[in-house]
Order: C-alpha cells, then structure tokens, then sequence
C-alpha cells in the first residue's frame, strides 16, 4: 500500500472509532464491503451490517452479503424495503433514486434506533460525486453518513485497499439496483426486474465480468416489445459475437425480442446520458 493510501486507510479507521457505532447499509458490492469490514474491524460489535431486500436485489448479491457477514462474524439484519410500493417510483422518474435511498435509510435509521447505534453509513465514494446521483440528496438530507467520500476514497483507491485487506471483492463488479436498467419514464415492473436479472445472471455465466443489460421498451397491444442492450468492456466483444446464439436464445426465452451489442460498451450511468444538462 501507498503511503497515501495508507494515511487514507488510517483515517477511514479513525472516522469509524469516532462514531462510535454504526448501522452499515450494506449491498455486499465493493465500497459497501470495504466499509463495512473496516468498520467492523474497527468497532466490532458495534457495527450492524444492514440489507435491504427487494425485486431490485438480485438473490446471489443476498446470498454474497449473507456470506460475507457469516465469515466475518459480523451481525446482519435484512429488512424489506420494496422500492415498487413507494408512491411514483415505479413511473421511474428522474429522482427515482432519490424517491428509494430516501425509503430505505429510514428503515435504517429506525434500525439503529431500535439497536442503540449512533449512525447509518453508505457507501458512496468521490467517484459518485461526478454524475447525476439524486440519492446523496437523500443522504444529505437524512444525515447519513459517507465515511469513503469524507475520506476522500476513490474507487480505484477502494480496491487496492480491499486487495490489501484480502477482500475478494476488490476485483468484483460494480454492480447498481436492476432498477437502474430502465429508461427515465418506462414502467418498471417485477417482470421486466427479473428479465433484466436473469439476463444478466446468463452473462455473468459466460464469464463477462463488468456486464448491464438495459431494457427498452417499444409500441403497444400487438406491436410491443422489448430491446436487450447488452453493455461488455469493449475487449469482451469478441466474446458476444462467441457466444451470441446462446444469449440470443437465452435471452429470447426470457421475453427479449430483440438483442443488441452497444458498441460504446460498459459505463456507469448511462440512462443518464439523454437527461438534459
């Protein structure tokens, strides 16, 4: 480890032994695992990992959280937070992360209420700070804390750390609710959530390591349907074109009827790409 990254690592632990106690919402992705091992590494019990489960959730992200914390010995509480009950979320308007962040940390709130636990933590890093994240509103306004982002972590930063923690998710992929998949505006739908997860879960089976599988919809009554936009680093294309009758097949029985390759390849947010500056 660099020394920068290790006064970086030294203040995350400081941060966390003045809190004092901490809920730790927690996805099993890589910040939140990050932040929840130094946490807990640093106020043992005293730091409560907290799962939310809902139709966004894939079950093996569950599975991983539930794992994680069992190795650990850290103490995990689920509660259910389904984003599609929150009145307007399931029009997937533009502040819809705003709408579920804002749902789901006053859950967590309650349960560091009901446990005696000072705060709530999230696990956004600097890197959340360059792109339209209407859920840090939430955080904000709730008071939830952000321990990688006042502590000035970036991503990359994030993993080389967990490496060095012997973390396996240092090498794991980002990963955002299956909401993220649509469209501002289309419905989201159980459905179409376990479209796009079981889509995703066959490319993950294939071995593509940073994968999203976007879905659009199109036309009404006889003429609907649904467009597959498979996003791979751009080295894997070679690897669609490989295996592009399975997906094609996969994917056609899941309820797609259309499968395409976007040739700008795997980023982060890009649903957000058409909202107006």
């Amino acid at each position: 480890m660099t020394d920068e990254l290790e006064k970086k690592y030294e203040a995350l632990k400081e941060y966390f032994r003045n809190l004092g106690s901490a809920a730790v919402a927690f996805s099993s992705g890589v910040d939140s695992t990050f932040m929840l091992k130094v946490a807990h590494d640093v106020l043992d019990d005293r730091a409560v990992a907290v799962t939310a489960r809902s139709h966004s959730f894939p079950a093996r992200e569950k599975n991983e959280a539930e794992e994680f914390c069992r190795k650990e010995g850290i103490r995990h509480i689920f509660v259910d937070s389904e984003e599609l009950s929150i009145p307007g979320f399931s029009q997937n308007p533009k502040n819809r992360c705003y709408l579920c962040k804002h749902e789901l940390f006053e859950e967590i709130l309650e349960v560091a209420k009901q446990n005696n636990l000072a705060y709530v933590c999230e696990g956004s890093n600097l890197d959340d700070n360059g792109d339209y994240r209407p859920g840090l509103q939430a955080v904000a306004e709730l008071g939830i804390k952000s321990p990688l982002r006042e502590c000035n972590l970036w991503k990359s930063e994030v993993r080389a750390i967990s490496k060095e923690l012997g973390l396996e998710t240092w090498k794991k992929q980002s990963f955002a609710c299956l909401s993220s998949r649509f469209v501002y505006g289309e419905s989201i739908t159980v459905e179409k959530l376990g479209m796009v997860d079981r889509a995703e879960q066959l490319l993950i089976d294939l071995g593509f390591v940073q994968e999203r599988v976007r879905i659009h919809s199109f036309g009404n009554g006889e003429t609907s349907g649904t467009i597959a936009r498979i996003e791979v680093q751009p080295e894997d294309f070679p690897r669609v074109i490989e295996n592009h009758q399975q997906i094609v097949e996969e994917f056609t029985k899941i309820g797609f009827s259309y499968v395409s390759l976007d040739l700008k390849g795997y980023r982060t947010g890009s649903m957000n790409e058409t909202l107006k500056k």
